[in-house]
């Protein structure tokens, strides 16, 4: 037998000695305690030997992968979909053979019989067709996941508050019932989690610097930040300096002097980095830069230092720090030759640089910021307004031919938005408002099919007693709408506002059609601008630091809005669909 099969086997019992171990200690509780009485000591024993003896082979079988540490085993196998369907059917012939041997009545037996016997012909079958095609063969892949000591002593811990849990929610049957409770929620906490990973990847990704975006051993979780030292460079030409330009205040580098003034080559902001201007000695303010810091190993002795200049070949010449004796002196080494002090932090520098690479016209992003809140903010007042008014009029009010108009007004849904897009644009261009955020808010006045079918709903189950003592204490239709209906739909009302804030502030197709110019670019726009700008940059840092700001809002408004949007979607009848 291979040694690859023998480690496939051994990974089987491996994780199978995991799956009795957790049966043995629960047993062992419940038997200790005398919690259920179908639980005898033979059994709890033979659960015990189980245990070591699927523990045994799993480590004789798999101890390659012992000595590279402490590795839970895993394999697959990589084979073509004939021999897949025909382990398949072997599988379910097998399974059928164990129930019929369990089976009381012989007419299920038979059956059983019968289905495992066809499952072997088509298995030989798909053996054959395997056999037909000489490049077929059956590799198998052979790995383990690490388990550091902090990994194995979280699962000890959750493993011992496991069994605690199920020795107490046994103790009674009250305490079955908070064990379910407990359960249920641990549970919720658990699919929470899982799908706020990618939020919560997006978060840590915005903060790391550009060499934890990726590793062998997988995704970095805790990001690292390198770190620096104040300098400042002795050398005049390489001197970093805060001036003004264009009345906006800039870092810049000396790159040589003309006509008794100082040629400047802008650092940052980022966005105008490279363009040079000329300034006086005077309007200048020398800045020490961040230095980083390395460890490195010089004729057989551990230095600490910071990188003083970087040269063209890929050497850095460092200021050492670190031993005392040599504190002061300078080594040149290779940059492979170094490793980085780094500890565990945050880099927000990427949202910093991530906004200096905006527009300067665009005054760090406020100007996107100003022209979303606008488009957001009128959004959700003509629409609540627009659509509360039409449907209370479709719900409340007699006028002829109110059902025709209504179906109108529903058929409108079926249009795709394909179809309305050019006469849309046509009608905007003659109106002059191309380049500008009228196409994007004003339609919002004149209401929406969906919000309005979905208020009229709400405004049908209000009692029309309500409605009758406001006509009686002398209430006109606007009063009553105002006063009295409004009131009684903030559920679905709350459930239009969080939507359609959601659709204006992420609502990228609009403004790709509308706007021309940078100063009326929205977040949505403004977003899609920058991964196309910065994309072939290989700066994954600076892109989700950017989509963290535009994200964060969203979900702030959503978590504080979830109560009233949970309610007015359950009153309406759509949460159970």
């Amino acid at each position: 037998m291979s040694k690859a099969i023998l480690f496939s086997i051994g990974s089987v019992a491996t994780w199978a000695a995991l799956v009795f171990l957790f049966l043995f200690v629960r047993d062992a509780i419940l038997l200790f305690g005398k919690r259920v009485s179908s639980i005898t000591p033979a059994s709890v024993a033979s659960k015990g030997i189980g245990t070591v003896v699927l523990f045994f082979i799993g480590v004789v079988w798999t101890t390659p992968f012992s000595k590279e540490g402490i590795k839970l085993p895993i394999f697959w196998y990589v084979m073509p979909w004939s021999a897949w369907i025909g382990v398949a059917l072997v599988a379910f012939a097998i399974w059928r053979l164990c129930r019929s041997m369990s089976s009381i009545q012989s007419a299920e037996r038979m059956k059983d019989f019968q289905a495992a016997a066809i499952a072997l012909v088509c298995a030989f079958g798909m053996g054959w067709l395997y056999k037909q095609d000489p490049d077929n063969k059956i590799d198998i892949l052979q790995g383990g996941i690490p388990l550091s000591m902090s990994v194995i002593g979280f699962v000890a811990a959750l493993f011992v508050l496991s069994m605690i849990s199920i020795a107490w929610g046994y103790n009674s049957v009250r305490g079955r019932g908070v064990t379910k409770t407990v359960a249920t929620q641990i549970a919720l906490i658990i699919g929470s989690v899982v799908f706020g990973l990618p939020f919560v990847f997006l978060l840590i990704t915005s903060f790391k610097e550009d060499r934890d975006m990726s590793a062998k051993s997988g995704i970095i979780w805790v990001p690292r930040v390198t770190e620096t030292v104040p300098y400042v460079n002795p050398d005049p030409t390489k001197k970093h300096y805060v001036g003004d330009f264009n009345g906006r205040q800039v870092e810049a580098i000396s790159v040589g002097m003309e006509n008794g003034k100082m040629k400047m080559d802008i650092f940052r902001p980022l966005s105008v980095r490279g363009i040079t201007f000329y300034t006086t000695r005077d309007q200048l303010r020398e800045v020490p830069i961040d230095a980083k810091v390395y460890t490195a190993v010089v004729d057989g002795e551990q230095i600490k230092g910071f990188e003083k200049e970087s040269l063209e070949d890929g050497r850095k010449i460092l200021q050492i720090m670190e031993p005392e004796d040599k504190k002061g002196k300078e080594v040149t080494l290779l940059g492979e030759k170094t490793d980085p002090v780094r500890h565990i932090g945050l880099r927000t520098q990427n949202y910093t640089e991530a906004i200096q690479y905006l527009p300067i016209e665009t005054a760090n992003g406020l100007v996107y910021l100003k022209n979303t809140l606008i488009l957001v903010i009128m959004g959700v007042i003509g629409t609540i307004l627009s659509c509360s008014i039409v449907a209370y009029s479709f719900s409340r009010l007699k006028f002829p031919g109110k059902d025709k108009m209504f179906n109108i007004l529903l058929a409108t849904m079926m249009l795709p938005g394909a179809v309305t897009m050019l006469p849309q644009f046509l009608i905007y261009r003659s109106l002059g408002w191309v380049d500008t955020l009228y196409p994007l808010w004003v339609p919002a006045f004149f209401g929406s099919a969906f919000n309005i079918f979905l208020l009229r709903q709400f405004f049908s189950q209000i009692p029309m007693e309500l409605e009758d003592a406001a006509k009686i204490d002398g209430c006109s239709y606007l009063k009553t709408f105002w006063n009295i209906m409004l009131p009684q739909i903030k559920p679905a009302l709350a459930v239009i506002a969080v939507g359609t804030f959601l659709g204006a502030w992420n609502n990228f197709m609009g403004p790709l059609i509308y706007i021309n110019s940078p100063e009326h670019m929205p977040i949505s726009y403004a977003l899609q601008l920058f991964k196309g700008d910065r994309d072939g940059d290989n700066e994954p840092g600076l892109l989700m630091a950017f989509t963290s700001m535009t994200v964060v809002p969203v979900v702030a408004v959503f978590f504080f809005a979830q109560k009233y949007f949970i309610e007015g979607v359950t009153l309406s009848g759509f949460g159970g669909r």
